[in-house]
């Protein structure tokens, strides 16, 4: 390649997104969506308060994405719909961010999340 004046025009790099940084963009556009959320936290089987982050599976294959996410549905929310919108976000956020292609986005509903219980006093 040339530059307009003739002269050989310098060579430019490139640039490599790891698959954990594209796992972490699939996360976080899988939390944003209203109604879904993380997976509860276990230690050796035994449920302990607090939620982690939407499991991930990503592999980067050249400029093609393919991912798997696992997370949790709020009760009673429609879960089909719900997955419909992350499948969108995550396809959305990680072409937006990176520029690479999403092929798929499998989403596994491992869990329904229950609404926290409201108490009230009288």
């Amino acid at each position: 390649m040339t530059t307009g004046d003739g002269a050989e025009a310098p060579k430019r790099g490139s640039t490599t997104i790891s698959e954990r940084a594209v796992a972490r963009i699939v996360a976080r556009a899988a939390d944003e969506v209203r109604d879904s959320g993380g997976l509860g936290r276990t230690v050796l089987g035994v449920h302990v308060p607090g939620r982690r982050s939407a499991r991930t599976d990503v592999r980067v294959d050249g400029e093609i994405v393919t991912a798997r996410v696992a997370m949790s549905v709020a009760y009673p929310r429609p879960v089909r719909e719900v997955a419909r919108h992350v499948r969108e976000s995550v396809r959305g956020r990680v072409e937006e961010l990176t520029g690479l292609s999403v092929r798929q986005v499998d989403i596994d509903v491992a869990e329904l999340e229950r609404p926290k219980a409201v108490r009230t006093v009288s």
